[in-house]
């Protein structure tokens, strides 16, 4: 009986284990208020999904590398989208700091925490690299310096560059 259990249990969990690597086609609020979808950023190549907040200075350390990589593989499709996940209280500290560093990647807004549940948001920052197919292909929680290394190999990796 135990057995028949826990294959009862297997096979109605299983579809929902597998179904957690792809993505949902999530809706986006940008910074200057428009709406995109994140699988309209897949359709041109690989989108590095990075968690932030103003008051976490290892996401603001962070983004400089971001900046550098959107810069870098923007050409071969690769997106970064970089998602404040500060209150609605705190909205004009994220556009004034957006601002005054003058990134290259899009910033949107998640003030209640929503999509970050949804990608299964850890702590600050977050990363979240997606395949063109929309399946998760590599998560990073944090961040220390040399992190950057790492997540230009995974990002070199999902573009399929090896030089």
């Amino acid at each position: 009986m135990k057995k028949l259990t826990l294959l009862c249990v297997i096979v109605l969990t299983l579809p929902n284990l597998i179904g957690q690597n792809k993505v949902p086609n999530l809706k986006l609020k940008k910074l200057d208020g428009k709406s995109a979808l994140l699988h309209d950023y897949l359709e041109k190549g690989p989108v590095l999904v990075n968690f932030w907040a103003t008051w976490c200075a290892p996401c603001k350390k962070e983004m400089v590398y971001l900046d550098q990589f959107e810069k870098k593989y923007s050409k071969d499709g690769f997106t970064i989208l970089s998602i404040s996940t500060d209150s609605q209280k705190s909205l004009s500290q994220v556009r004034s700091y957006i601002r005054s560093k003058k990134y290259s990647f899009d910033v949107f807004l998640d003030p209640n925490s929503q999509i970050f549940k949804k990608l299964n948001g850890n702590l600050m920052p977050t990363n979240v690299l997606i395949d063109k197919g929309g399946k998760i292909i590599w998560r990073h929680y944090g961040y220390l310096p040399g992190d950057e290394m790492k997540m230009e190999k995974e990002i070199r990796s999902a573009l399929k560059k090896t030089s």
